[in-house]
């Protein structure tokens, strides 16, 4: 099982969709090396340089946390059933009103969808709070997700850390 990322006083808690079979093996959330995360997080401005995945420790002092909506890791995201998704979203509500995020940022609007049962939710945030949270939906910076470029994952990130002042 892949530890969260947690902390006091978090600004974002990052939420991925569920822990993938790297990840898995090397205890490092978004480990696969096609993963976009990480670049994606300094481009956006949250890190002063580019952190690897296994200076995840290092979040917390920048007010920033990970977790995942499933805990099970697998291979691909499509492998998760709804019936784990939703479980996964009530679960994830629970952590969020225990640790008090400012923002809960999904990465992924599918599995947003399916968690939270919100068919039409879109990209960026949301009129919904989960666990007294604001909530924002990002792109899963998978490589996988070819609908997003590293440059288009980065640049919504930067929309969510500019919110983060008003």
């Amino acid at each position: 099982m892949l530890d969260d990322v947690l902390g006091p006083s978090l600004d974002v808690l990052f939420c991925g969709i569920n822990p993938g079979l790297m990840s898995e093996a090397t205890g490092h959330h978004f480990a696969r090396p096609g993963n976009r995360f990480w670049p994606a997080l300094h481009r956006s401005g949250f890190t002063p340089r580019l952190l690897v995945p296994a200076e995840q420790h290092l979040l917390p002092a920048y007010g920033l946390g990970i977790t995942n909506i499933v805990a099970r890791p697998s291979a691909k995201a499509a492998e998760l059933t709804k019936e784990e998704l939703a479980e996964g979203g009530r679960l994830l509500a629970g952590k969020v009103a225990e640790w008090e995020p400012k923002v809960l940022a999904v990465l992924g609007i599918s599995a947003y969808r399916a968690a939270f049962a919100r068919p039409k939710a879109r990209i960026g945030p949301q009129p919904d709070l989960v666990g007294g949270a604001r909530v924002w939906v990002l792109p899963n910076p998978s490589g996988l997700n070819a609908h997003w470029t590293a440059d288009g994952i980065a640049g919504a990130m930067r929309e969510l850390r500019d919110s983060l002042g008003e």
